[in-house]
């Protein structure tokens, strides 16, 4: 029987009507930017790399050749799957592939460290294909992975088909990606990554230099990301490019507490390579000058006692774990505060109930959510309960009483 009255409550608590209680809006003094018109790009992202928030699209979620910021996931696929000292052996097919390449020979052997900044500084072509060899055993193989790791990041239409970036087809279709899907997949890589530090060690290196094992041939690599040198505070990026694909760069930029990704797909084609530093400087502006760090949740909910049904207490006190914290919002953003408690509640009631929220959304999604629960346990009212408690007021007037 108690079990059953325990599980009622429990359903109740579940379909009680809800107090919408509207909390205070934010207009926040931000001076703001032109918003960027007129970027070379066909598709373009900037995001908050905190929140993963998308701040400005161009086309974000058209699908696109990506060519070799491919290697993107194929670094940090390698970095969490392979080890640094692991031996690499060049085979024939990895040997083949076109240039941008190491021109290595088939049989040559590399430490995976060296191959990862082949790959990402002089985007060596048949040093990423080797990588993906000697993690997965094959290309083919190491495409799935690179799929299956893209879907666990969130991403829904991307479609890894080679390791490198070079275009080509399967049976999911064109090895394609979206601005926004390419600028999660650097989110990844920089910020929630295991690996993120080695990713970001790599992709911020400026030269490096390596031997094959056997030491008979030496490789030196600079690294093609000019905004390292020209940008205050970009720290990480991949160029690319194909005749299909055309100029395409993601990359990150940290500067006054704010954290920064863009993606650029289809920057202009040959001979227009400054085309995707143009872009990317306007996007990181726009950006940095645009959106500041807001602190939300400062005194802008109030908890209200619930009417408890079949109680012995009639009200019930609550608690919650909601604070403060800080998102990136730009000029004139509101971000809502929307609180829903129910309205009364069955006993019996256990401590630690949730029985509401405070969630807090910008644009119409959630950017943060925390749960209202009961700061006491109540006892259903029966009889025995009842005389419990009367003899407990008893006791009390007594103990008053001898204490006089």
């Amino acid at each position: 029987m108690n079990q059953l009255k325990k599980i009622s409550k429990q359903v109740i608590a579940g379909i009680l009507s809800l107090i919408l209680v509207k909390c205070p809006v934010f207009l926040l003094p931000v001076n703001a930017a032109e918003i960027p018109e007129g970027l070379y790009s066909t598709g373009a992202v900037l995001m908050d790399a905190d929140s993963g928030r998308v701040l400005f699209a161009k086309n974000g979620k058209e699908p696109y050749a990506m060519a070799s910021t491919t290697k993107i996931m194929t670094c940090i696929l390698a970095l969490e799957l392979g080890e640094p000292e692991q031996i690499v052996t060049f085979s024939d097919y990895a040997a083949s592939m076109p240039d941008v390449q190491m021109n290595a020979r088939a049989g040559e052997q590399y430490y995976l460290k060296d191959l990862l900044y082949s790959t990402m500084l002089e985007s060596h072509n048949d040093s990423a294909a080797a990588v993906a060899e000697a993690i997965a055993g094959d290309v083919e193989s190491f495409a799935r992975l690179m799929d299956k790791k893209a879907e666990s990041i969130g991403c829904k239409t991307t479609n890894f088909v080679t390791p490198n970036g070079l275009d080509d087809i399967d049976e999911e279709g064109e090895h394609h990606t979206t601005a926004e899907e390419l600028a999660m997949i650097l989110r990844y890589c920089t910020t929630i990554s295991s690996k993120a530090k080695d990713f970001i060690k790599i992709t911020g290196t400026k030269a490096y230099e390596f031997q094959e094992i056997n030491g008979k041939r030496y490789v030196s690599c600079n690294n093609h990301n000019a905004l390292l040198n020209s940008y205050e505070g970009v720290f990480t990026g991949k160029t690319g490019f194909t005749g299909k694909a055309g100029y395409c760069y993601a990359g990150a930029a940290e500067k006054d507490g704010k954290k920064l990704i863009i993606s650029l797909l289809g920057a202009g084609w040959y001979p227009h390579k400054s085309y995707k530093w143009k872009d990317a400087a306007k996007l990181l502006d726009y950006g940095f000058e645009n959106y500041e760090y807001e602190t939300i949740g400062k005194e802008q909910w109030v908890l209200q006692e619930i009417p408890v049904v079949d109680g012995m207490e009639s009200r019930v006190s609550v608690e919650t774990d909601a604070g403060t914290f800080s998102y990136l919002l730009g000029k004139n953003e509101v971000a809502q505060c929307r609180l829903e408690q129910a309205e009364q509640l069955q006993a019996p009631i256990e401590k630690g109930t949730v029985v509401g929220t405070i969630t807090y959304e910008l644009n119409g999604k959630i950017i943060e959510k925390f749960q209202i629960y009961t700061g006491e346990s109540v006892e259903e009212s029966t009889f025995w309960n009842q005389i419990k408690k009367w003899l407990k007021g008893i006791q009390e007037v007594l103990l008053k009483l001898t204490n006089r």
